[in-house]
Order: C-alpha cells, then structure tokens, then sequence
C-alpha cells in the first residue's frame, strides 16, 4: 500500500506537477484550499504527508495550520510548505506551529522527492515510536498495578497477622485504613500547603495498615496480658515502634520508595504527642511526621471507639470531649481541629464505616 500524499495549492497547475513528481511513490489526495484540505484530513485515514501553499481563496495556509494545531494532527501528520512566498518572517511563523520543511519556488524536482521522502521515513520512525512507547508503558502500567495491588495485599496481611495476635477480628485494620482516608482527605483540602497528593493520601492508608507491626515481637505475656502491665512491662510494650522498623527493614519487598519512608515514619512515630512526651523519640510539634500524626488520630478514634475487655465502646459525644481535652498535649491542634469538624459535621461518613466493619 502507498504512502498518501495531500497536496493543498489553489493552483492547478502546481498540483498537477507536484503529482506528476511524486504519483509514482505515492497516493495523491487533492485540495483547492485550506477548508477542502481539513475536510480531506478529518475524514480520511492514513494521510503520512501534506504538502501545503500558504496563499489561497477561502482558507489560506496559514489558518489551516492554525485549525490543525487545535488538534493533535500534526503530531502525526507532517506538513512541508511549498511556496514562493518564504520570507524570513513566514518561516519562523510555519515553525511555530509545527512544520516539518520548507521548499521554495522555484524547485528541482530531485529535491522535492527526496525531501519528501525523508519527511515520510522520519515521521513513520517517529510514529512507530510513539506506538512501541505507548505499548510498553501501558505493559508497565498493568506490571505497576499488579505490583501494587501485590504490596497492598502484604500489607493487609502483615497487620491482620498483628490483629490476630493481639485478639483482635482484624477489622480494626480496615477501620483505620478507612478513617485514614477519610480524614487525609479533608486535611489535603484544609491544609494545602502540606502537599498531601493522592499518591501520598494512598500512601498514609496503605502504610496506616502496619502502624502496630512491632507487636509481632512482643511475648503474649505482655500483648495479652489482661490487668495493667508493669512498668518493665509496658517499657517493653514501647518497643514494638523501633520493632516494627526493623522487621520491616528485614522483610526483603519490592515497595515504592515513598511507601516505605511512610510505612516507617508511621510505625515509629504514632505513639509520639504533640506536647513531646510520647515514644520511643519523646518528639513534640513539627518534629513529628505529619502523616504520623493523621495516622496516630485515626487510631486513636478507632481505640476509643472500640470494645474492650475492660470497657464499651465510648459514645460519640464522649470520643469528642476526648479529643478537644487532649488538643495540642497528645495531638497536633490543627490536624486535632481537623477531625473533630468531621465528627461533628461529617460524622455519617464515619459512621458509615463503623457499620460496614465493627464486628462487635
């Protein structure tokens, strides 16, 4: 099949002998002006070339490039001027909008057939490059989404193995992944300036998962323990933050970098307050992870808003006063004021994932 040529020119005459030029090599497509020529390219397919006269009746060449770079056509299409009209000022105008070449009249018709030539190789090669890369990237895609639906599943299993040792159904997870979200999202729009994208939002939630992963290393005579732990015992319990580090830091998985940093400050860092009495650094304000301190929040809630052993669960007006009485001690007032506006004006969502997930 034949390379497809649109020759573009008012003129009769110069159409006909660029056609006898070039009719050997390629298919000839014709138009009178530039409104037939748009017509041609928006109808016909396969066009590699246009060959394109500057001054014409109804729609001159210059508004035909003009209707072209509206759209994406010239990316694939490669437009040669052929014009005696070349003045320094018109080239530099045609380069603007994206022309491949320029031949000036009069021409020699070798030229004309080679310059044609390399236009049509050199966008072919170009074209059939922006395929393959098309093609490869969305081979990565497919590879990335599986991979990250592999970490994702890792990572559920990594802290519902932790919930399964300390006696929980394992929906605790899900509730402060979901809460997590909830609240990252309303952060992100309160707090602009903390950069909080979706890829970082998506983050914070897969990583919230492993916040206790540590536990994994504490004996059942201290996780389990049913009365008050000691204060060897609970300094022991405290562990479970670098634990998690380095358990973490052991299991040899393929994570996104930016996953891995979020997984560690959370790990770390979610039992640091904002007043620096909280562990294992004793941190305080800003030096905390910020994405530690919106996981920390959503734990918490989930804590106060869960059965014990040794309590119920706490009613909403009471998890309330909690928060507002822990404000700028155990957390951080602006992410604190953050989620209380969604418990007292936002609750439904909430709600709506305590129905779906508490078990109790």
């Amino acid at each position: 099949m034949k390379n497809r040529i649109l020759i573009v020119d008012d003129a009769y005459i110069n159409r006909e002998l660029l056609k006898e030029m070039l009719s050997e090599n390629y298919e000839i497509l014709e138009a009178e002006n530039g409104k037939e020529a748009l017509d041609i390219v928006e109808n016909e397919k396969h066009i590699n070339g246009i060959l394109l006269d500057l001054v014409m009746p109804v729609m001159d060449g210059f508004e035909l490039l003009e209707e072209l770079k509206k759209t994406d056509i010239m990316d694939k299409i490669p437009v040669m001027i052929i014009s005696s009209e070349m003045t320094a000022q018109n080239e530099n105008r045609c380069f603007n909008y994206g022309v491949f070449d320029f031949i000036g009249r009069p021409f020699k018709l070798q030229i004309v057939q080679k310059r044609v030539e390399n236009m049509i190789k050199i966008y072919d090669y170009k074209n059939h490059l922006e395929d393959r890369v098309r093609a490869q990237t969305e081979v990565l895609r497919k590879a990335n989404e599986k991979l990250k639906k592999r970490n994702k599943d890792i990572m559920d299993m990594l802290g519902t193995i932790v919930e399964f040792r300390n006696l929980e159904s394992g929906e605790h997870i899900k509730r402060v992944k979901e809460y997590t979200r909830v609240f990252a999202e309303y952060f992100s729009v309160k707090y602009p300036e903390y950069d909080l994208t979706r890829d970082k939002i998506n983050n914070i939630v897969e990583a919230s998962a492993l916040h206790d992963l540590g536990k994994i290393c504490i004996p059942d005579r201290i996780l389990l323990k049913p009365g008050k732990l000691t204060d060897e015992e609970f300094a022991y319990m405290k562990t479970h933050t670098t634990r998690g580090c380095e358990l973490l830091n052991s299991v040899n998985i393929d994570w996104d970098e930016e996953l891995i940093k979020t997984c560690y400050e959370i790990i770390r860092h979610h039992h640091e307050k904002y007043d620096g009495t909280g562990y294992p650094g004793k941190l305080a304000g800003e030096n905390i992870p910020y994405l530690a301190r919106i996981a920390s929040i959503a734990d918490s809630f989930d804590a106060m808003t869960s059965k014990r052993a040794y309590r119920d669960s706490l009613p909403i007006d009471i998890v309330i006063s909690e928060f507002e009485k822990f404000r700028g001690t155990q957390f951080d007032p602006n992410i604190d004021d953050v989620f209380l506006d969604i418990l007292k004006n936002h609750y439904d969502e909430i709600e709506e994932i305590r129905n779906k997930y508490m078990t109790e």
